[in-house]
């Protein structure tokens, strides 16, 4: 190409840009704005042509401590229990009950895969259980041995079967992809099984504040939060939907320590419990009547219940003699509870009982005498566990009754869900006589969704 060529394309393009100099700025702004906007609203496109639902958590899960909506979306249990209480299997074909009910044998269904398309054997069940022992008999068989007979053992193995790293067998998904950083979990995708759902993204937080801000970006279309103060921020999004419902699988609950010989005494208790005022409670969750929630098939609709009543609360304390050294309880509580502890602990002031609350620095502290925190309440009414006079682990507060041991007893002997009924509707009329706590509420939570 001469020199006369380039001068002629030189001055060629000079004029072309003086002459459309305009257009050629506003062309460039507007594309400039056009990728700004694509790549900040990227993440509602790809939600709006995916159907994904990527929902968003709190909290630090790892590989060996997964989600539990998670994993019950990725995989199940030998059995499945249902809200009335019937014993379903699902991976299992059939079990039956061996040496004087020692003895547990259960045949699996044959064919089954799991999530990565490997067949499950029977040495591939591992629960974890104390005391008892799992032994695969073949591939298809797998006996569990107890050292004493329990008539529920069944409604425990509806606990899903994972294998690492979250590899589940006959879910609605599967894991399809993680990401975790420092061993903490920080995405992982499922893809479905079946037709007709969508799939789904879990991403976690460390708190909630990171969480509506991932929301309020659009790296999420799916959030629960507990505090109704966060969902009310959301009310007026028309792009957004907010349902309040129960959580009955928390129970926030006043745990007795009846080493202390003041909370032994029924008239304490009674009057304790005639100074929760439900009307401050009935913003924050439903009113509890005790600890099986009221969707329980075992739930009794009879219980006693109390009411707000200072004057007589007062008159029951007076009653008794102690001293003012030994009434000085030790309130322990977690931080996001506090406010609930130093509201009841001026109740208790101004009926006669004075308390110190402090904060617990441990998930479990030993040394109180009240205690306020969440009763993590089992979907089985059984609570042996919690309230029985020989589970030291469980019944932190060293209740003792022997009329509730035995109903505790023979409510997981049997099986017949008639019969189991009875126990567990006796069980809770004689805790509500002589309660072994304060049950509060079960609380309120908040799901957040884009429509």
């Amino acid at each position: 190409m001469n020199k006369k060529t380039i001068r002629y394309y030189y001055w060629l393009i000079i004029e072309f840009i003086k002459k459309y100099s305009k257009t050629i700025i506003v062309s460039f702004f507007i594309s400039f704005i056009a990728i700004v906007a694509s790549l900040s609203v990227s993440p509602y496109i790809k939600i709006i042509l995916t159907r994904e639902r990527i929902i968003g958590l709190v909290g630090n899960y790892d590989l060996n401590n997964p989600p539990e909506d998670l994993v019950n979306k990725i995989s199940n249990g030998l059995v499945m229990v249902t809200d009335k209480g019937e014993i379903i299997p699902v991976i299992t074909n059939s079990w039956e009950v061996k040496d004087d009910g020692l003895k547990y044998r259960f045949h699996l269904k044959d064919n089954l895969l799991w999530g990565d398309n490997r067949r499950l054997v029977a040495k591939d069940i591992r629960y974890k259980f104390e005391d008892i022992g799992v032994e695969a008999v073949d591939d298809r068989t797998v006996d569990f041995s107890l050292k004493e007979p329990l008539g529920i053992f069944p409604t425990y193995l509806n606990q899903p079967i994972i294998r690492y790293p979250l590899i589940g067998v006959a879910g609605y998904y599967k894991v399809a992809k993680i990401k975790y950083s420092s061993g903490l979990l920080r995405e992982i995708s499922l893809t479905p099984n079946i037709k007709n759902i969508s799939p789904i993204k879990y991403r976690f937080y460390q708190n909630d504040s990171q969480l509506v801000n991932a929301y309020k970006r659009g790296e999420i279309n799916e959030m629960t939060v507990s505090k109704k103060a966060i969902a009310d921020t959301f009310l007026n999004w028309k792009n957004s939907i907010v349902t309040k419902s129960v959580d009955y699988s928390r129970l926030l609950t006043i745990f007795y320590n009846f080493k202390n010989p003041v909370l032994a005494k029924g008239n304490i208790r009674e009057a304790l419990a005639m100074l929760v005022d439900i009307k401050k409670f009935s913003e924050f969750g439903e009113v509890a009547d005790g600890p099986i929630p009221p969707i329980s098939w075992a739930h009794n609709p009879d219980l006693k219940n109390y009411t707000y009543d200072l004057e007589t609360a007062t008159k029951l304390i007076q009653k008794e003699e102690f001293s003012t050294e030994s009434a000085n309880l030790n309130f322990v509580t977690f931080f996001d509870y506090y406010d609930v502890a130093d509201d009841f602990v001026s109740e208790m002031k101004k009926a006669g009982i004075s308390a110190d609350v402090s904060i617990a620095s441990l998930d479990r502290p030993d040394n109180f005498d009240l205690l306020l925190a969440y009763l993590k309440v089992p979907i089985d009414p059984d609570q042996y566990y919690f309230w029985h006079s020989t589970q030291k682990a469980g019944n932190i507060g060293h209740y003792n009754n022997v009329k509730v041991d035995l109903l505790l007893e023979k409510g997981r002997s049997t099986i017949n869900i008639d019969e189991r009924e009875k126990y567990y509707f006796d069980f809770q009329k004689i805790i509500a006589e002589d309660p072994p706590a304060l049950f509060l509420y079960y609380p309120y939570v908040y799901t957040i969704k884009r429509k």
